[in-house]
C-alpha cells in the first residue's frame, strides 16, 4: 500500500475538505505575517518621520542661528571691556569712556583660547568740538573686528572704516546737508564721506567714525583705546561672572559690563524655538509609540484568536473526514494495515495542508501587510521568519489532526464493517 498515493487520491476525491483546511491555515499565517509586516513598516516609517523632523529641526536651527547672527549684527555688541579705573558714573554721564588702555589688549584677548566671547572691536571714542563745523560730536576710531586666532573666521559684525574716509551719523549729515562722496575737513585733515547712517535715535546720530589709527593721531592717543566691544557667546556656562573671570585672566587691568537686553531676549526666543522643536520631535515619538502599542495590543488579541480558531476548524474538518471514511478505514484495518499507517493517511494530509497554507499565507500576508502599512519593500522579507512559518504552520495542522487521526487508527474494523 502506497500511503502517498492514497493521500493524493483522498485530496482529489474530497477537494472541499482539503480546500477548507488550506483556507484555515492560509488565513492564520496571513494574519500573523501581515501583523508582523505592518509593525515592521510602522517602525521604519517612525524612524523616517523622526529623522525627517530632526533634519527639519536642524535646518530650522541653522536658519535661527543665522537669523540670530544677523539680528546681533544689527543690535550690536553686548559686552563692553573698559579700563579698570574707568568710573562707570562718568561713563553713563558722558556716554563714552574717559580712561585709556593699550591697543595691544585686544590682540592679547584675540590670541587667548576664549570660549565665552566672540567678535572683538577695539575703539577709541571721545566727545570733541568739530572746529570746521562748530558742532559738538563724538569721534570714534575703529580698526575693524579682530578675529580670534584659534577660531574659524566668521562674518564680522562690523567692518573697518577705510583710511581717509568717514561714516557720519544721521543728525550730522541731515542738518549739515552732507552726502556720500562729499569731502570734509575734520581737525585739519580731509576725509571722504563713505556712508551716511540712518537715524538710530541715540548718540550714534551725532557720531563720526574714522579709522582707529587716524583717530589716535587726531586725538594724540597713539596705540591707545578706551573700549573693546565684544559679543558674549550664547552657550552653557556663559554667565557674566564666567565671562569676567575669563577676560580678567588675560587682561587683569580691565572691567567688563554687559548691555543689550534686546540681544538677550532674542537669544531666549531662539532657545524657546529650539525647545519647541525638540518637544515636537518627542511628541511625535510618543504618538508613534502609542500607535504601535495599539497595533501590538490588537495583534496580541487577534493572532491567538485566529490561531485557536484555525486549529479547532482543522480538527473539526478532520473529524468529519474520519467519519466519512469509516468504511475505507475498516477495510484497510481488516486487510492488516497497521494503526500507524492509518494515522499517516491523515497526518500526511495535514502536513500537506500546513506546508501549502504556510507558503501561500506568508506571501499573501506579506502583501496585505505592506498594503495596509502603506509601503512595499523586498527588504521586509525575512528568510528566518519564512522558515519559521514553514515549520510552525505544519505543526499547527498536525496538532489539529492528531486526535482525529488517533481516533481513526484505533477503531475496531469488525465493528465498523458490521455497522456497514
Amino acid at each position: 500500500m502506497n500511503i502517498n498515493k492514497l493521500v493524493l487520491k483522498e485530496i482529489v476525491r474530497r477537494k472541499l475538505n482539503f480546500f477548507l483546511g488550506l483556507i484555515s491555515v492560509v488565513f492564520a499565517v496571513t494574519t500573523v505575517t501581515g501583523a508582523l509586516t505592518m509593525l515592521k513598516i510602522h517602525d521604519l516609517k517612525t524612524g523616517e518621520i523622526i529623522a525627517q523632523k530632526e533634519l527639519e529641526t536642524s535646518e530650522r536651527m541653522i536658519i535661527l542661528e543665522d537669523d540670530y547672527r544677523k539680528i546681533m549684527k544689527n543690535l550690536g555688541f553686548n559686552l563692553l571691556i573698559l579700563p579698570k579705573d574707568q568710573n562707570l558714573n562718568d561713563l553713563y554721564a558722558d556716554d563714552f569712556a574717559s580712561k585709556y588702555m593699550p591697543e595691544s589688549f585686544v590682540d592679547s584677548l584675540a590670541a587667548s583660547p576664549s570660549m565665552l566671547i566672540r567678535h572683538l572691536l577695539p575703539s577709541l571714542q571721545q566727545k570733541i568740538e568739530w572746529p570746521e563745523k562748530r558742532r559738538t560730536i563724538i569721534l570714534t576710531g575703529v580698526r575693524g573686528e579682530v578675529p580670534f586666532l584659534h577660531k574659524d573666521p566668521k562674518e564680522p559684525m562690523m567692518v573697518a572704516v577705510p583710511k581717509g574716509t568717514m561714516i557720519v551719523g544721521y543728525e550730522l549729515h541731515n542738518s549739515l546737508d552732507i552726502k556720500t562722496g562729499d569731502e570734509l575737513k575734520l581737525m585739519g585733515r580731509t576725509f571722504k564721506i563713505e556712508k551716511c547712517n540712518e537715524a538710530r535715535g541715540n548718540k550714534d546720530d551725532i557720531t563720526i567714525w574714522i579709522d582707529l589709527q587716524e583717530a589716535q593721531e587726531l586725538l594724540q592717543k597713539e596705540e591707545e583705546i578706551n573700549a573693546i566691544l565684544a559679543l558674549k557667546c550664547h552657550c552653557s556656562g556663559s554667565d557674566l561672572a564666567s565671562v569676567r573671570d575669563e577676560v580678567y585672566s588675560v587682561l587683569p587691568g580691565t572691567q567688563v559690563i554687559e548691555k543689550g537686553t534686546s540681544v538677550l531676549a532674542r537669544a531666549e526666543a531662539r532657545d524657546r524655538a529650539a525647545k519647541e522643536a525638540q518637544d515636537a520631535i518627542l511628541s511625535e515619538k510618543i504618538h508613534r509609540n502609542n500607535l504601535r502599542k495599539e497595533r501590538e495590543n490588537f495583534a496580541s488579541i487577534l493572532v491567538p484568536l485566529v490561531l485557536l480558531t484555525s486549529t479547532l476548524w482543522i480538527a473539526f474538518l478532520f473529524i468529519i473526514n474520519v467519519r466519512s471514511r469509516k468504511s475505507e478505514i475498516g477495510i484497510l484495518r481488516a486487510v492488516g494495515v497497521k494503526e500507524i499507517s492509518i494515522m499517516k493517511l491523515f497526518l500526511y494530509k495535514a502536513l500537506l495542508i500546513g506546508l501549502s497554507g504556510a507558503f501561500i499565507g506568508y506571501f499573501l500576508g506579506f502583501g496585505i501587510g505592506s498594503i495596509w502599512g502603506g509601503l512595499f519593500s523586498v527588504s521586509f522579507f525575512s528568510v528566518s521568519q519564512f522558515a519559521l512559518t514553514l515549520l510552525f504552520a505544519p505543526l499547527l495542522a498536525l496538532l489539529a489532526a492528531y486526535i482525529p487521526a488517533t481516533i481513526a487508527a484505533r477503531q475496531d474494523p469488525a465493528e465498523i464493517l458490521r455497522e456497514d
